[in-house]
């Protein structure tokens, strides 16, 4: 699964998840909730481009 980076630098790792946002580890960025954001600046899903 890809890590996927906000403009903040926030990288969202599915290894890891987002704990504090009820996204268990292994979460696809594909499969987080359209409602979700980044935890760090708020920004959508839109936003973040997927790392190599």
């Amino acid at each position: 699964m890809s890590k996927y980076e906000c403009p903040c630098d926030y990288v969202y790792d599915p290894a890891e998840g987002d704990y504090e946002n009820g996204i268990e580890a292994g979460t696809a960025f594909e499969d987080l909730p359209d409602s979700w954001v980044c935890p760090l600046c708020g920004a959508e899903k839109e936003f973040f481009e997927k790392l190599d």
